[in-house]
């Protein structure tokens, strides 16, 4: 496996480390909001969990941004992929498979 956890260090982030290291699963923290997400690593999360799933709408980003009326086309992943604040925490990765937000049920598939 080679697991990258995606976010900030919020709750749901910390419980997603603490499930990998309970586990001794070797893992990657990337903290969105100093080093964000490359364009590649971006489009192999959206192709596994869609677009809709990544945006945060009850961020205050999320209204300051107009995301409301950009929907999800390719103006809004632009604007997601520079404002890592929009994005719902943690995005964790294993290849092409990918969740967001703490989801222990599918990391026990990959396993």
């Amino acid at each position: 496996m080679n697991i990258q956890i995606y976010g900030t260090k919020g709750f749901d982030t910390q419980k997603a480390e603490r499930y990998f290291k309970e586990r001794k699963i070797n893992y990657q923290y990337i903290d969105l909001f100093k080093y964000g997400m490359s364009k590649g690593e971006f489009e192999s999360v959206k192709s596994a969990v869609g677009i809709s799933s990544l945006i945060n709408t009850k961020s205050k980003e999320y209204e300051k941004l107009n995301m409301r009326n950009l929907g999800v086309g390719k103006v809004a992943q632009e604007v997601l992929l520079k404002n890592p604040k929009l994005f719902n925490f943690p995005i964790v990765r294993n290849g092409k498979q990918a969740t967001v937000g703490y989801q222990p049920d599918i990391w026990n598939q990959w396993e």
